[in-house]
């Protein structure tokens, strides 16, 4: 295909008609319709189009320019069956100079002559050829024509004074036509038309259509420039008054400067804000060098408004104010305990952080993270602590957050960059030695943005936040003396890294006793004040705050217990606002649904009958702990066990661990072998729907396996919690309080417990050990021993059965035999 390099315009004699009965070599033409009467430039690269244009030159000199259909490709194989490429109107050339190049092409210089039929196009070695025949125009007269003529003329020249690029000869050549085809083809050269377009205008015969057609594109094309033209003066009318606005902001400037009014100006004011921010040195430097360029910036552009803010930054960050209040310990522990109840080892930990900076003021102190179930009170801790110390506090969410630069900030080049989180929280606080709280440490995630974790390394570091760098500040920020404090329901989604820099400060939940006393103290006044009623409107006995915790609200916290208890709250305030109420209005349990409905706790969750194959064990979530049954059941078959519940990886190995441990002592345990190769076994954990994990329930899958296959009943009082290994041993487990008091909440009455874990005891309430009989076991055997209860012989029938009379002694299970 050709490369047009111009379209020229010089105008050749040609011959009123023409016929050949030879093929002649076709020049493709993409994107444009070549017109008679005028002389067009060609660079030829192709091997093939060269080629043509030699044998062209080499005859007559004559070939056919044919424009291509939308979509088609010159090499095409015409025996495709999509029919030719090209138009069936083309233009016949007369080559009238060719010349070699430089760049490894040929150029030709191609005088178009007049209009062509073609026919029978074939392509042989790359070369197109045609049969092609004279098109002569309609023969043409009148004063239509004549008229058409003139106002052709009257546009075209009306075109030419908005074209300054159109060259001098083709001037010359439109005014001087007198033939009204020739004039058509000229324009219709000229003019800047869709080449479906041009290619009508050049199959039209009729030479006044074609006028009319030319016409139509000159007022169009004339449109366009004019349009564009207006644009031109527009644009210069707005940076001509833009320039003018700039130099009397300059006089204006002047004269205030003259009369002393310039320190009113915002830059003056900025200057001031910067002096007084007391900032370090380096960062000192790095605003004078953007106060300078905010002097060279005119108001109007648009890096005036991103520097502006910039420094704005630099002056509210607080660099040196610090708001901390005298430490007295005592003052600490009144706010302490006035906000939270219990939390002992919490509350002696703020305090002991409090005896240090009293001794040794200066930048040091630890990362303390608050580990807890929901509602258990991590976020509102971190408010009691600001005030016992007297800081200012600052939150900060870090759940969903997965974006580093929501951490270190973005780079001053993005639009509508920002500081990052830690930095924003610091500005708001006014303070630099702010208690800044990062909540949900263990909601963060990331993304191809980055790590949010890794940014916080840096930020959670004592040895290096002295010099941590926001992104956008672009200067050193001393972060050594902000207490942070972070937040998490757990701690195994957070990165080790992470972890390593945090102290944490474990805050289980609360038991029945605590619930009751937290709800006297602080949820009922509360959610009292909240309703707008006074103390003595309402009444809400001990009793019924109890029936909410047990029958109601089983959680760790006191969340969904404030909830319930605000539910009441507002259905005595409607009861009082519409006058059915007599108060006091009291709240006892015998007309406690009537406030929040029935009851949805209402049975106990331990087992109510000893069951063969059925354990209850002890699991640790993010919601505190919970106690799971497993259930194993055997049917004919291979051997095979097949393991549902949707449990994780660990879980399972746990299953197939206890498997292999009763196999490999079913001799001392009285299982016959061929059970294991007769029998399916199906160990199910309930809730299929929730995702369980970890090896805590390793000792329960060994207990409900060893029930299974001795018959022996599981004591349904009775929970367990451990991990297991082939040998049998037990090992310890975490989540150790949680876990005990989900055991409380469900009715259990014994535990067993890894003996590796005795220590993990000393952390219970005293009603919780009270009420619950605990028991040590080193290996699955000891567990084997208290769980399973021992089958008897009925006098009647002769069938086993479970012994109903073992009890207790001293702590210990013990079986009456």
């Amino acid at each position: 295909m050709i490369d047009r390099t111009d379209a020229g315009s010089a105008v050749k004699d040609a011959p009123d008609d023409f016929s050949l009965d030879t093929r002649l070599p076709v020049i493709p033409v993409g994107g444009t319709v070549i017109f008679p009467y005028v002389v067009i430039p060609l660079a030829l690269t192709d091997g093939a189009l060269v080629r043509a244009v030699q044998a062209a030159v080499g005859g007559e000199g004559l070939l056919v320019l044919l424009s291509l259909r939308p979509g088609r490709l010159p090499h095409e194989d015409p025996s495709a069956g999509a029919g030719s490429p090209f138009y069936d109107v083309g233009t016949l050339g007369r080559v009238v100079q060719l010349l070699p190049a430089n760049d490894e092409s040929t150029r030709a210089l191609v005088q178009a002559v007049t209009r062509v039929d073609v026919a029978t196009p074939l392509r042989e070695d790359g070369v197109w050829t045609v049969q092609a025949s004279a098109r002569p125009d309609q023969p043409v007269g009148g004063p239509r024509s004549a008229e058409l003529r003139a106002t052709v003329v009257e546009a075209f020249e009306a075109l030419l004074a908005l074209a300054p690029d159109v060259p001098a000869d083709t001037r010359e050549a439109i005014a001087g036509v007198s033939d009204c085809g020739q004039l058509a083809d000229l324009a219709a050269a000229n003019l800047t038309l869709p080449a479906d377009e041009k290619q009508a205008l050049l199959e039209e015969r009729d030479v006044l259509r074609r006028l009319e057609g030319v016409l139509e594109g000159l007022r169009r094309e004339k449109h366009v420039r004019q349009l564009g033209t207006d644009l031109q003066e527009k644009v210069k009318g707005e940076v001509d008054r833009t320039q003018r606005e700039y130099w009397l902001r300059e006089q204006l400037k002047a004269i205030r400067s003259e009369l002393g009014e310039g320190e009113e100006s915002d830059l003056a004011e900025l200057r001031r804000k910067l002096e007084l921010a007391a900032m370090p040195a380096p960062a000192r430097q790095q605003a004078e060098r953007e106060v300078r360029r905010l002097e060279r910036t005119p108001p109007q552009a648009p890096d005036y408004h991103i520097i502006r803010d910039y420094l704005q930054w630099l002056a509210e960050m607080p660099w040196s104010r610090e708001e901390a209040a005298p430490v007295e310990l005592e003052r600490a522990r009144r706010v302490l305990d006035r906000d939270h109840y219990d939390l002992t080892a919490v509350k002696e930990r703020i305090v002991e952080y409090l005896a240090v900076h009293k001794l040794n003021p200066g930048p040091h102190g630890p990362i303390l993270c608050l580990v807890g179930p929901p509602g258990v009170g991590k976020t509102s801790l971190g408010r009691s602590i600001a005030d016992a110390l007297g800081r200012r506090f600052a939150r900060i969410s870090l759940g969903g957050v997965a974006d580093e630069a929501e951490i270190r900030g973005h780079r001053r080049t993005y639009v509508g960059a920002m500081p990052g989180r830690i930095v924003q929280a610091i500005r708001e606080a006014g303070a630099r030695d702010a208690v800044v709280l990062l909540d949900e440490v263990d909601k963060l995630t990331r993304d191809i943005r980055g790590d949010p974790a890794a940014a916080l390394l840096e930020v959670l570091d004592p040895a290096q936040n002295h010099t941590f760098t926001d992104h956008y500040l672009d200067v050193e920020f001393d972060l050594s003396r902000v207490l942070f404090i972070g937040t998490a329901n757990e701690l195994s989604p957070v990165a080790p890294a992470l972890v390593d820099r945090l102290e944490v400060l474990e805050l289980p939940g609360y038991t029945d006793p605590e619930k009751l006393e937290i709800a006297r103290r602080f949820l009922i006044p509360r959610q009292r004040s909240e309703a707008g009623l006074a103390e003595d409107q309402v009444v809400i006995a001990d009793a019924a705050v109890r029936a909410l915790i047990t029958d109601h609200t089983r959680e760790a916290g006191v969340r969904e217990l404030e909830r319930q208890l605000a539910r009441i709250l507002r259905k005595v305030a409607l009861r009082v606002v519409e006058g059915r109420a007599r108060l006091p209005v009291t709240v006892e349990p015998a007309n406690l649904d009537d406030f929040v409905g029935k009851a949805r706790f209402a049975e106990e969750l331990a087992g109510r009958a000893h069951e063969v194959g059925t354990a209850t064990a002890l699991a640790y979530t993010a919601a505190g702990g919970q106690i799971l049954f497993v259930e194993a059941v055997s049917m004919p078959g291979s051997g095979e066990v097949k393991l549902t519940g949707h449990l994780g990886d660990v879980m399972r190995e746990s299953a197939h661990a206890a498997m292999s441990y009763l196999r490999a002592h079913a001799e001392q345990l009285h299982i016959p072998p061929e059970r294991f190769r007769d029998k399916d076994v199906h160990i199910h954990v309930p809730a299929g729907a929730t995702p369980k994990d970890g090896p805590s329930a390793g000792v329960a899958m060994a207990v409900a396996l060893a029930s299974l296959f001795t018959g022996r009943p599981v004591r349904c009082d009775v929970a367990m919690t451990g991990e297991i290994t082939l040998r049998g041993h037990v090992l310890a487990v975490g989540g150790i309080k949680e876990k005990i008091l989900a055991a409380c909440r469900a009715g259990i009455r014994s535990v067993l417990l890894p003996r590796r874990n005795e220590a993990d005891l000393a952390e219970l309430p005293d009603e919780v050990r009270r009420d619950l009989v605990f028991e040590l076991v080193d290996d699955v055997n000891d567990a084997f021993e208290r769980a399973l209860v021992e089958r008897r012989t009925t006098p009647r029938d002769g069938r086993a059965a479970a012994s109903g009379t073992a009890g207790r002694r001293h702590g210990q299970w013990y079986d009456p035999r």
